[in-house]
């Protein structure tokens, strides 16, 4: 029985076949994944865009992103605050990181070209062509989302720039036609509304603010004005909305993170000082309000602080929560009965202290500041516990009064206060002497 016999060459081309075979077997299962990898895209994304197109916003679009993937999911705007949650466990109260670090994860992101992993979180940004409008988070903890999380996750990003895009420039135009914001906000409107229109201007109108009113000498143009004070916050960082208002610019400003923080404001009149070169120009700073509906209260404070600050001999800066029972003195009107009351408690020791050269009107002030003690009115004027003793005995000498007795000691202070302010000097901080 004969065999058959295979050319060398015929049994390479079969095993070609076969390669080719596997290999085209291969190609279709990947382009079969592929195939179902979009098809699952494009029904994420019709999925998340038919609850955009709805109305849904944000809250919409992250309960079906949630729905999608199993995780929590967050939504904050470009600030870091919370726009929507969707999933069990959402925290109370919301964190949030510091500008400072906030700046650095958008960078970070921004430099990145798909979702960035932030400790517990996967985010993605939600960016339009004018830059970020927020970002979006699958809450991911024992790190398992994969590529399907993924890709629903940059899809969710894409919507909600649509989303978040359209309500800014709904806000911008609403800006527009609403007339001057800051105007608003002194006379009052609405806080959802202020805080859109707000975000529209970049600013985070959430947290404490208060309101702050400059008047700089006559001749200065208004607008440049404006643009100096604009210039002196952002060397100072200060975040605030600025507009000219009734002959004088108003800043409405994120507080301090210590609240009534002299200092900050003192530096922000210090800048605009170097600017504008000025010896007269006045600052007036209400005090801390926690929602933009009671900023008209604070601009009424900054108004009356301004007042009182103008009344002094220089410039400089006066802040309302400063003046304590001072502030019922000053109506704003007609002070000349706060001169009057100045003089009357305290005139013989004015006179003396310009005849000789004297500090008795700023020792009794620090005396009262320091609530009677010895040693911590010495140490705040720098001089020796002696010397003090002999100016308050030279004190009840010169005016006749009894420095302790109840009365006494209210007027006695109260018109060291107002002379401070009369004076140009910060109430309650004589400088040393």
């Amino acid at each position: 029985m004969s065999r058959a016999v295979l050319h060398p060459r015929a049994g390479s081309a079969a095993a070609r076949t076969g390669v080719a075979t596997r290999e085209l077997a291969a190609v279709n299962d990947r382009l079969r994944g592929t195939v179902a990898d979009l098809e699952q895209a494009r029904d994420m994304l019709v999925a998340l865009t038919g609850v955009a197109a709805a109305g849904g916003g944000g809250h919409a679009i992250a309960g079906t992103l949630h729905t999608m993937t199993g995780y929590p999911v967050a939504v904050e705007d470009q600030f870091g605050n919370p726009l929507a949650w969707a999933g069990p466990e959402e925290p109370q109260p919301y964190p949030r990181t510091s500008p400072r670090r906030r700046g650095e994860l958008l960078a970070e992101a921004a430099r990145g070209s798909g979702p960035l992993r932030d400790h517990d979180r996967l985010i993605a940004l939600v960016r339009s062509c004018d830059g970020v409008l927020g970002l979006v988070a699958l809450i991911d903890p024992e790190r398992r989302a994969g590529r399907h999380e993924v890709l629903a996750l940059e899809d969710a990003a894409v919507v909600l720039a649509i989303d978040l895009a359209h309500r800014r420039d709904l806000a911008k135009a609403e800006l527009r036609l609403g007339g001057d914001l800051v105007g608003d906000l002194l006379t009052g409107t609405h806080t959802e509304s202020a805080l859109a229109r707000a975000a529209a201007l970049g600013h985070d109108l959430r947290g404490p603010h208060q309101v702050l009113v400059v008047r700089w000498p006559a001749g200065r143009d208004e607008q440049g004005v404006v643009h100096a004070l604009e210039r002196a916050a952002r060397l100072c960082q200060v975040d605030a909305l600025v507009a000219p208002r009734s002959g004088a610019v108003v800043l409405v400003a994120a507080a301090p993170e210590s609240w009534g923080a002299r200092p900050q404001w003192a530096e922000l009149h210090h800048a605009l000082s170097d600017i504008l070169p000025s010896a007269h120009g006045c600052i007036g700073v209400g005090s801390v309000r926690l929602s933009p509906s009671q900023l008209p209260d604070s601009y009424s404070e900054a108004l009356h602080a301004l007042a009182i600050r103008q009344r002094s001999e220089g410039g400089g800066l006066t802040c309302f929560e400063e003046l304590g029972v001072v502030r019922l003195l000053f109506t704003g009107d007609d002070d000349s009965e706060v001169d009057r009351f100045v003089r009357d408690w305290l005139g013989v020791l004015i006179d003396y202290d310009g005849a000789k050269g004297t500090a008795l009107v700023t020792t009794l002030s620090q005396y009262y500041d320091s609530g009677g003690n010895y040693d911590a009115t010495a140490a705040a004027l720098q001089i020796h516990r002696s010397t003090l003793r002999y100016r308050l005995k030279r004190i009840r000498e010169l005016t006749g009064r009894d420095l302790s007795a109840v009365d006494c000691r209210l007027n006695l202070q109260v018109a060291t206060r107002a002379w401070q302010i009369l004076n140009g000097l910060p109430a309650g901080n004589a400088p040393p002497c």
